[in-house]
């Protein structure tokens, strides 16, 4: 895909960290990420975790969008361009984001122990390995997989009431193209890390959640 948009000259600088050691300690904070194409129903997955064990779920998407609503964001038309045509947003962006609000959740529990659900990210290898290396390690990765005709026909319905601008059926498939092209050699790089958890999305959510609450507890212990 050759399409570049460039950044506005409003835009200002990217935010690069500065960092060379992860921000939280692996020992202390739990990172989850959770990745699926487009209407794989990973929103709905983590939203049951927060309610059922206590996970803070941070979508990368939601604050990305979040933060193109936000008055004055240096980075809100930035945003909007990537996000209209179905484009990654800079990385810098993004993971600055995800460690300021994980920074803000763990201030407002008092405690430097956390569990974080990180839906949507990351999407390209040079994400992961970045948030990796500033921000936080990975403990594992949940991965719903579901076919692009029952994602397409979620989202398809979904638009109907989101108010989102990307749920129609050009930026649809637009998004299944990256999501294929750039996110499925993250899910195959963490593979062989031997951290990935293949999840079958395509039954109703509940059944879904079963296999999902065992996949953690196989993986992070039975009191995760």
């Amino acid at each position: 895909m050759s399409q570049q948009i460039e950044a506005p000259a409003s835009a200002g600088q990217l935010p690069e960290p500065a960092k060379s050691t992860p921000a939280f300690d692996p020992a202390d904070v739990t990172v989850v990420f959770v990745l699926g194409g487009p209407g794989a129903g990973k929103g709905t997955q983590c939203s049951r975790l927060v309610h059922e064990h206590g996970f803070i779920h941070l979508s990368a998407g939601d604050l990305l969008r979040a933060e193109q609503q936000r008055p004055g964001s240096q980075f809100g038309e930035l945003i909007k361009d990537y996000i209209r045509n179905g484009l990654i947003v800079p990385m810098e962006v993004t993971i600055k984001l995800l460690e300021n609000s994980m920074a803000e959740s763990l201030q407002k529990s008092g405690s430097k122990k956390g569990r974080f659900l990180i839906d949507g990210f990351p999407r390209k290898m040079d994400q992961a390995i970045k948030f990796e290396e500033t921000v936080c390690p990975a403990k594992m990765v949940l991965f719903f997989d579901c076919p692009e005709e029952v994602m397409e026909e979620r989202l398809l319905e979904r638009g109907k009431t989101s108010g989102r601008s990307d749920d129609n059926a050009e930026s649809i498939r637009k998004r299944f193209r990256t999501f294929v092209e750039t996110s499925m050699p993250v899910v195959e790089y963490f593979e062989q890390e031997g951290k990935v958890v293949k999840l079958d999305a395509t039954p109703p959510p509940d059944q879904v959640f079963v296999k999902t609450q065992k996949a953690l507890a196989d993986k992070l212990g039975a009191n995760y």
